[in-house]
């Protein structure tokens, strides 16, 4: 696992299946380290960026001092994978009806927080960047 400390770290939803499943393949781009929202340093991350703990995915790029969040993140996350540009609209576009449904599949019992522009990361939240890192989730095993 990449931990450079100037790799991408993603906020994820980690009891939901679709998204440790999407979480594991973003891992392979531009080393983002993909950290679910329940380990126990996301709430003070969260809580110096925003003031507050919403339960949105986020996408913290330290180089770019960039904060995206919920539909931002998506649409990011699909342009740096290289997707044509219509696919980053449409995810963004349709970012709360995605959600919605694989809440529903999963079984989550809360919708996303509405957070979802770009913001500029903190200085407070950039010092706990480093502790986000350890919380990485693992690729899983292979099956065997």
């Amino acid at each position: 696992m990449d931990t450079s400390t100037d790799a991408p770290v993603l906020i994820f939803d980690g009891d939901c299946p679709y998204c440790s499943m999407a979480a594991v393949a973003l891992r392979r781009l531009d080393g983002v380290q993909a950290v679910p929202w329940e380990a126990d340093p996301v709430g003070p991350f969260l809580d110096a960026q925003f003031g507050s703990r919403p339960f949105a995915m986020v996408l913290v790029d330290p180089d770019e001092r960039r904060v995206y969040a919920g539909r931002s993140a998506a649409e990011e996350l699909a342009d740096r994978a290289g997707t044509p540009g219509i696919v980053g609209g449409l995810v963004r576009d349709n970012y709360d009806r995605i959600a919605s449904a694989v809440g529903a599949l999963s079984g989550r019992g809360r919708d996303p927080a509405d957070f979802h522009d770009t913001y500029e990361l903190t200085d407070e939240a950039a010092a706990l960047l480093d502790g986000l890192r350890p919380a990485a989730s693992e690729p899983p095993e292979p099956a065997a």
